[in-house]
């Protein structure tokens, strides 16, 4: 008897298995299937799925036989796997000087072989998909042309677990990866938020000052510094807003009263000027209220933001749907060319527009994210010099 020699690219052909993480898991019906239908076509008793580990021959299917292994040394697998060959076969393992006295012809009657060795994209050789017989034999060119085929279709089998596997830890790496960005990027803005609050408080005390010694270089630097500070404080806010939209989804739903939701957010974001009117039930039913006020801040901020008349106007409307909760956002403010509606709601997308502080890009584009994963969906209807009126829904 000869022992099988081992593949040169062992190391790495053993590595390769271990992506599979087939080694000692149970059977799968997926692998018995294909181990039946080759018995059954090739008319033999024993038909097996074979995965060769460093010291042994472990069986994923095993079909006519009780026991799921065998030391590899006496393997026919592992001479299977040696060759280039689509499928090795032995007629009659006891006139072959490699199996005479190999201990599986007297205790497993193990007399025909024929096996397909199973080599994955990379070129290794897994295993095989083979048959035992006890009796010396032949395979008729079909059978062979179905052995080989089969052998094929388990590889694909392997394949697909493969990636599966990739897909499910890359899965794992990349929620971990959200994880920890979300919590960089809120602790982060958390920090940043409080020195930027004191530069804006001390660039107002300082153009107080300035009233009492007119200088129009200090006042024009001070104007810039103050600029900037709020640009980069609605940065900070749309990055918090960014990362805690997924929070405001795992809000349970509630009954709200809209009258009470416009007074908190006029007395938030409207001053004196500023109108804000509601139209609709007095009761809304069965809604997420931190995601709705979320969208109604972020919308009626961007109606004051955008707006140059006199006396800014803004309405809300609520309309119950069937399915859907309705709100609509109205202005009367600067409004939106029509070539630019379609890229407001993209990520860092900014549309200038003359005396009006530019906006970070991420607000809308977060809100859309929301409304979209509340069931709903976002749109605008926009005349330059008229106003816009945004609409969206949030699925009951």
């Amino acid at each position: 008897m000869q022992s099988p020699k081992l593949p040169s690219n062992e190391r790495l052909r053993l590595d390769k298995l271990s992506e599979y993480k087939l080694l000692d898991t149970l059977p799968e019906e997926e692998f018995d299937n294909i181990t039946s239908l080759v018995a059954t076509i090739c008319d033999a008793p024993v038909s097996l799925i074979t995965l060769l580990d460093k010291d042994r021959n472990f069986f994923k299917s095993h079909h006519g036989i009780p026991f799921r292994e065998s030391p590899r040394d006496i393997s026919f697998c592992g001479h299977a796997i040696l060759g280039n060959d689509p499928i090795f076969i032995i007629n009659d393992a006891r006139l072959d000087e490699r199996f005479i006295d190999n201990p599986l012809i007297d205790t497993a009657n193990a007399i025909f072989y024929a096996g397909v060795p199973l080599i994955n994209p990379e070129g290794f050789a897994l295993g095989t998909l083979c048959v035992f017989d006890h009796k010396p034999r032949v395979l008729t060119e079909s059978q062979q042309h179905a052995l080989i085929t089969l052998g094929k279709q388990v590889v694909n089998s392997l394949e697909l677990r493969r990636q599966n596997l990739k897909l499910k830890a890359a899965k794992i790496e990349l929620t971990k990866h959200n994880i920890e960005l979300k919590k960089f990027a809120s602790h982060v803005s958390h920090d940043l938020k409080s020195p930027l609050s004191n530069i804006i408080s001390l660039t107002h005390l300082l153009k107080e000052e300035l009233k009492e010694k007119p200088s129009e270089v200090s006042s024009e630097y001070l104007d810039y510094i103050e600029e900037s500070a709020l640009i980069l404080k609605d940065y900070i806010d749309g990055i918090l807003l960014h990362y805690k939209a997924d929070e405001l989804l795992e809000a349970k739903k509630e009954d709200i009263q809209p009258n009470a939701l416009i007074e908190d957010i006029q007395h938030i974001l409207m001053t004196s000027d500023n109108t804000l009117s509601y139209s609709g039930a007095h009761a809304i039913k069965n809604i997420n209220k931190p995601a709705l006020t979320q969208i109604l801040m972020n919308l009626v901020d961007n109606a004051l933001k955008y707006n140059t008349s006199e006396t800014p106007k803004i309405k809300i409307t609520y309309v119950e749907e069937p399915k859907f909760h309705k709100f609509s956002v109205s202005d009367n403010g600067v409004g939106i060319e029509m070539n630019k509606q379609d890229l407001i709601f993209n990520l860092f997308a900014i549309i200038p527009h003359e005396n009006i502080k530019p906006s970070t890009g991420i607000g809308l584009s977060t809100i859309k994210n929301l409304v979209n994963k509340l069931g709903g969906d976002i749109s605008v209807k926009s005349e330059v010099g008229i106003g816009s009126v945004f609409t969206f829904t949030i699925a009951k």
